[in-house]
């Protein structure tokens, strides 16, 4: 008998208009800052409903160049949180600036703004929210916390286009430096690839010429007013993402499908965050008041019997692709060392960071699959708890 087919973690919906608008590109010899590009800004902002968008080579350097252009520096301190993925920590690290960690919300896994007002000191100049796993942070809480202590915001939705905050907000629309990434398992992709929106015209401006190696945007001389980087986007990746804006509301719309499809099956071994045992297997939290999901990844949290190294072994075993996420940023080595971080200081975030299980996820996926990883999931959770 043959095996089933694996099922991976996540898979990019490419097709024929991608390979159509690449193949536009390689003919047009304009492969870098070319018309491609400036389609591919264009259109992002439109898509999003704000004025100006700037792409650049990873949602890294998006969140980099919003730093800088808040000019965030050394002495400096912002407040973020300690669960997300390390770039929304170390872009602040690149600056000298000091991320000043606070514990996240047991529901939402985001940034709690009670939290965060809690640790605003005398050095702190911003607020960094994560809008992890795609679930939208506090950010009309954060917005006027900001306000209120004349502190700046910028906003990692890395996770998250497509969300919308509590005010029923999209995520990116509220004038906040705001960014966003187009690695292969996001909600679109160029391959690599983020974007930055801009707080003004101003930061704009720095960041075009700040991803350019510091040249003036209209790049009239090959003179170099400021210290740059080469985040530039090649227009092959910006070709990918215009393709992938035509039917991104389409891919939104499957993801929710798939999410929708694990929630019904699952929902016989735990319930959502704030409606289940917190000390069993717990599935994402569901959207609240005008608060919306765009949902980037599936995960839950196994219960705290289990061993996730042995479920993630026997996942694999029978086919399924699973992944731990995500460490907390401030146990990691290099944190530790400079700030001296140690285990016990954001006890929510660890509790979720040592038991999150990243499920199969990607719009093209069967009711067929569900029902395996479903089935997987169940019989390595018997086999694995103690």
């Amino acid at each position: 008998m043959t095996e089933p087919e694996a099922i991976p973690l996540a898979r990019p919906e490419l097709g024929e208009r991608e390979e159509e608008l690449v193949a536009e590109v390689l003919r047009s010899g304009r492969l870098s800052l070319g018309p491609m590009l400036e389609r591919f800004e264009g259109e992002f902002a439109e898509w999003l409903g704000v004025d100006d968008a700037v792409a650049v080579s990873s949602g890294t350097a998006a969140l980099h160049l919003g730093v800088r252009g808040l000019d965030w520096s050394e002495g400096d301190e912002v407040i973020t949180s300690p669960f997300s993925f390390v770039a929304s920590a170390n872009c602040l690290l690149y600056e000298d600036v000091k991320p000043v960690f606070c514990d996240i919300d047991p529901i939402t896994l985001n940034l709690d703004p009670g939290a965060a007002e809690a640790a605003v000191g005398e050095a702190t100049v911003g607020v960094l929210p994560v809008d992890i796993l795609g679930y939208p942070a506090a950010i009309p809480a954060l917005a006027e916390l900001a306000e209120a202590r004349g502190l700046a915001l910028l906003e990692d939705a890395c996770e998250a286009l497509g969300a919308a905050d509590a005010g029923g907000e999209r995520l990116g629309t509220r004038g906040i430096a705001s960014a966003f990434a187009f690695y292969p398992n996001k909600q679109m992709t160029t391959g690599e690839g983020g974007m930055l929106v801009p707080a003004d015209g101003a930061m704009a401006s720095l960041a075009r010429s700040e991803r350019n190696q510091g040249r003036a945007p209209d790049m009239a001389l090959v003179d170099h007013a400021r210290l740059g980087f080469n985040y530039r986007l090649p227009d092959v990746a910006a070709a990918i993402g215009v393709a992938q804006l035509e039917r991104l509301d389409g891919l939104l719309s499957e993801r929710a499908r798939v999410a929708a499809a694990y929630g019904e099956r699952l929902a016989e071994l735990g319930g959502p965050a704030g409606e289940g045992d917190p000390d069993g297997l717990v599935l994402p939290c569901a959207d609240r008041g005008h608060e919306r999901r765009s949902w980037f990844v599936y995960t839950v949290r196994l219960p705290k019997a289990a061993d996730r190294d042995a479920v993630l072994g026997d996942l694999a075993n029978r086919g399924v692709e699973a992944k731990a996420y995500m460490p907390s940023i401030h146990l990691m080595p290099h944190y530790r060392e400079r700030f001296g971080y140690r285990v016990g200081q954001f006890p929510v975030a660890e509790d979720v960071s040592a038991r999150l299980l990243s499920l199969p996820f990607f719009p093209s996926m069967t009711e067929d699959q569900v029902e395996r990883v479903f089935k997987a999931l169940d019989e390595s959770l018997t086999g694995a708890w103690v």
